[in-house]
C-alpha cells in the first residue's frame, strides 16, 4: 500500500527562535487511495532544514507572525487559492 504524502506547491517562511523556520505553504495532500486535496499549512523546519512534523499541528508564536506569512503569500500571488473542503465534515 502506498503512503500518504504532501507535495509543497508554494511556500513562504520566516526564521524565528534561533535557526528554526516557520513556513506557510500551499500543498497538495496525496492519499493512498489515489485521491488528493489542496490546502494550506503552517509547519516548522529545524535548523538543519528538515521539517518538524507535529501530528497536524504547528505552534504559532503569534497571530502577527501568521498574518505576516499569509500576507507574503498573497503578495506572491498564491494566497487566494481555495482548497477542497470535502473530508472535513463541511459542506462547500
Amino acid at each position: 500500500m502506498a503512503a500518504n504524502r504532501v507535495v509543497v506547491l508554494e511556500s513562504v517562511s520566516e526564521v524565528l527562535h534561533g535557526d528554526w523556520t516557520l513556513c506557510f505553504e500551499w500543498c497538495r495532500y496525496e492519499y493512498a487511495n489515489r485521491t488528493h486535496h489542496r490546502g494550506y499549512r503552517f509547519i516548522w523546519k529545524r535548523p538543519n532544514g528538515h521539517y518538524q512534523p507535529a501530528r497536524g499541528q504547528a505552534r504559532l508564536p503569534s497571530i502577527e507572525v501568521a498574518q505576516r506569512l499569509m500576507r507574503r503569500a498573497q503578495e506572491a500571488g498564491w494566497g487566494e487559492h481555495v482548497g477542497e473542503m470535502d473530508g472535513f465534515g463541511v459542506e462547500a
